[in-house]
């Protein structure tokens, strides 16, 4: 069969047999005119039943070498073993030559860390004379004292504060909910915030229930929430480049050197890998607790 045709066929079997949208299948159809443009600068043209496994990772080469980084290499791959299941399904071809294709290995740059000299560096430039300032402290201290995501912290309840039994309870990735232990410098914190200044600023109607709200009354975002982090930064001479994000690494990282339980850890961050959930356990709430109490720096 001839590309064109066997792409269209592709493209036909992912709407109505998978349900894909039309972005996703957009990009599955890239994925696969690279593999096209590729077979057509070949000596002898190749069809797409007569591709073999040799033919696929020259390929690999062939992209890597144009400099494409190796997640995207890793999503064409993923395009070109759908491709090949959809042919073999088809009866297009008798054996997928994709099957035994590997991926190439993604390096993950783990973000920065902060020490805890650092973390106290930061939070004493900020300016505690200011509304703002009592604010941004309160929302240092909880991301760092529990671990959370930005989008979890501006997603935080007051409903949601059990500050009396020194837990919080957090809406993760998948609307999954976590109870997650918090500790001592935070719990200061977020009461100073809201018994002493938040209660004094104008709220607007259907935002009563977050906790970070900006002068207008209304939620804080995310890049308010980095750029205050990025001002602080440069406030103190800090030349690393940090986030939101590098408060939850250095919450994990610092719980983990200090020897806590890395499945306590793991599940305090809510974060779950498909290929290790099984190792992971429902921990006890009082263990998490203790957990914290121990290992962390500020409780």
């Amino acid at each position: 069969m001839d590309w064109r045709s066997t792409i269209k066929g592709f493209q036909a079997y992912l709407k109505l047999e998978k349900s894909l949208s039309d972005n996703s299948i957009e990009a599955y159809s890239r994925d696969i005119e690279k593999l096209y443009q590729y077979s057509d600068l070949q000596l002898v043209k190749l069809k797409p039943e007569l591709i073999t496994l040799t033919n696929l990772r020259e390929f690999i080469n062939w992209i890597n070498e144009l400099g494409m980084i190796p997640s995207s290499q890793a999503r064409i791959l993923s395009g070109i073993k759908a491709f090949y299941k959809y042919l073999l399904m088809e009866d297009i071809i008798k054996t997928d030559p994709s099957e035994l294709l590997e991926s190439p290995k993604i390096r993950r740059k783990l973000p920065d860390t902060l020490s805890y000299e650092e973390i106290n560096k930061i939070i004493a430039a900020l300016d505690l004379s200011k509304p703002e300032g009592m604010r941004n402290k309160a929302i240092l201290e909880t991301l760092y004292g529990s671990g959370l995501r930005v989008s979890e912290l501006t997603e935080l309840k007051l409903s949601n504060l059990y500050l009396d039994i020194e837990f919080i309870k957090v809406t993760g990735k998948g609307n999954k909910e976590r109870l997650v232990p918090i500790g001592s410098e935070a719990i200061k914190a977020l009461k100073l915030w809201i018994e002493n200044v938040r209660v004094h600023n104008p709220i607007k109607r259907g935002e009563e229930d977050y906790v970070f709200l900006n002068r207008r009354g209304t939620r804080l975002s995310r890049q308010i929430i980095f750029l205050t982090i990025k001002g602080l930064a440069e406030t103190i001479g800090l030349k690393k480049k940090i986030s939101p994000h590098t408060f939850r690494h250095s919450f994990a990282t610092h719980l983990v050197e200090g020897g806590a339980d890395l499945r306590a850890v793991q599940e305090m961050l809510g974060h779950e890998s498909i290929t290790t959930t099984e190792i992971y356990t429902h921990l006890d709430r009082e263990y998490l607790k203790s957990t914290i109490s121990q290992f962390h720096p500020r409780s």
